[in-house]
């Protein structure tokens, strides 16, 4: 069976398409059916919300039968169709999608536009803007002004971490449609990678991932599992999430807010008793070595992040990070933008606030971490982040 590819998503490929030409461009309109048995009833249903889930998106798009329609769309209306033949075990989703197209991939540049300001912080750091486009990119133009390079192993392969680059430039680079989706930030929900948002997540199967960082939910000994990729295998560490004096077990909530490939986050929700709730949003970015988090409750209390297994860490400017190598030559190191104290387990306190922002990462080789995974280079990193959206230019 042929597979259309868009982004996220596998469909069935249709025999046929429908293309128009105007002014505006070259618009596309493709249509087909997924039915059960021959897919399961449950990733039926996932086709059929990712592809409603699609509207809107930018996606690299490839077909096994018509590569010559290979290339970047944006995915401008959906709708699809669900029967069920509950007697006969039978169900299928007939599904619409109309598409703008941009162009081939050698024919169009990706243009990350990064907005907005470094985060603000209570340390007078100025931060480092930085930004990772997917493995396999090609043709990174920040302009006259050159930024420096670093590479980090992910499970797909190494990526490219630009650092120090110029402001208000928003770079532009070229990347085949086969690449665009490595090194992405994801979210997978009962065993399924996720495609939008606005959608059912299993509270306790969810997993946000780029390749160098992965983050689940912890059912016993702490809240969150935090795993960095070094050395080629995932490094886990348990952290407890606490509001007051107690600690998150369970959120019983998981929302999706942004879903694309250079970012994700996704919100938590707990309740608090007797009355009130605490909400936790997690972002993960592509090329990141950290996941980034803002704890919040209603009222004015104490709110901390720390090692469900107590370790050693050092206490510097904005951040904490492990004073010695672990076993596995790495050092845990978690940190802040605003005024906190140190955990004696290792982590943050934040007293009398409403909400604290923090990152959970790992300095990757410990004390030999090449330039831009050391601790203070990951500190600067969660400073000067800027929000990123990408968007695509004919050359």
């Amino acid at each position: 069976m042929s597979d259309l590819v868009l982004g996220r998503l596998n469909l069935r490929e249709t025999f046929s398409l429908s293309e128009t030409a105007s002014g505006d461009g070259r618009s596309m309109s493709v249509e087909g059916k997924e039915v059960t048995p021959l897919i399961s009833r449950a990733e039926l249903l996932e086709r059929m919300e990712g592809a409603l889930g699609l509207v809107g998106a930018l996606v690299p798009v490839r077909w096994s039968e018509k590569s010559e329609r290979d290339g970047y769309y944006t995915i401008t209306n959906a709708s699809a169709d669900y029967t069920d033949r509950f007697a006969q075990r039978l169900a299928w989703v007939t599904w619409k999608l109309s598409l703008r197209r941009h162009g081939a991939d050698s024919d169009v540049d990706l243009e990350s536009r990064l907005t907005g300001a470094r985060r603000a912080n209570d340390f007078s750091l100025s931060g480092e803007r930085w930004h990772a486009p997917p493995p396999g990119h090609y043709a990174y133009h920040t302009g006259s002004t050159l930024p420096s390079t670093m590479t980090r192993a992910t499970t797909d392969g190494l990526i490219t971490v630009y650092r120090g680059l110029p402001a208000g430039v928003s770079p532009r680079w070229g990347c085949p449609a086969g690449d665009y989706m490595r090194g992405r930030a994801r979210i997978l929900s009962a065993g399924f990678e996720r495609v939008g948002a606005g959608y059912r997540v299993a509270v306790d199967g969810w997993e946000l991932s780029n390749g160098l960082v992965r983050v689940r939910p912890l059912l016993a000994g702490g809240s969150l599992e935090v795993a960095s990729f070094a050395g080629g295998v995932w490094r886990p560490r348990a952290w407890w999430v606490s509001v007051g004096s107690t600690l998150v077990e369970r959120f019983e909530s998981a929302t999706v807010l942004r879903n694309d490939p250079e970012q994700c986050i996704v919100r938590l929700v707990e309740h608090r008793s007797p009355v009130g709730r605490a909400v936790l949003d997690l972002t993960l970015r592509r090329g990141s070595r950290f996941v980034e988090g803002y704890l919040q409750r209603g009222d004015s209390g104490t709110l901390s992040v720390y090692l469900a297994s107590a370790e050693s860490l050092t206490d510097g400017t904005s951040y904490v990070v492990r004073s010695t190598n672990d076993a596995d030559g790495n050092r845990v190191t978690a940190g802040s933008a605003r005024n906190f104290d140190p955990h004696a387990n290792g982590g943050l306190v934040k007293t009398s606030a409403t909400a604290m922002d923090f990152y959970l990462g790992t300095v990757a080789g410990g004390s030999s971490a090449v330039s831009g995974d050391q601790a203070t280079h990951l500190r600067d990193q969660y400073i000067g982040v800027l929000p990123e959206t990408t968007g695509v230019v004919r050359r």
